[in-house]
């Protein structure tokens, strides 16, 4: 299953460097993004790099989750795509 990374999670005067949002197809409201949280996210990048991370929330109403990384993404990620096992 595939996400497209959609931003940092960032309140009015901090970011999160670490944590993203993510929005997946076919999850339109909250208690089916619930779901997903705990499954491992990868994301990959143009060098064959992994970076793994994990879903921790579900993020608003409409169906967005929130993944906690083990370190933070380049800012190049942002619009890229992750996988979810």
């Amino acid at each position: 299953m595939e996400a497209i990374i959609s931003n940092f999670r960032k309140g009015r005067k901090t970011q999160t460097t670490n944590q993203f949002v993510l929005v997946v197809k076919g999850y339109s409201n909250k208690e089916k993004a619930a779901e997903l949280v705990g499954k491992e996210v990868t994301w990959k990048s143009t060098a064959g790099k992994e970076i793994k991370g994990k879903i921790t929330f579900p993020h608003g109403n409409n169906g967005a989750v929130r993944a906690l990384f083990e370190r933070g993404l380049p800012g190049q990620a942002l619009g890229g795509k992750v996988n979810i096992n």
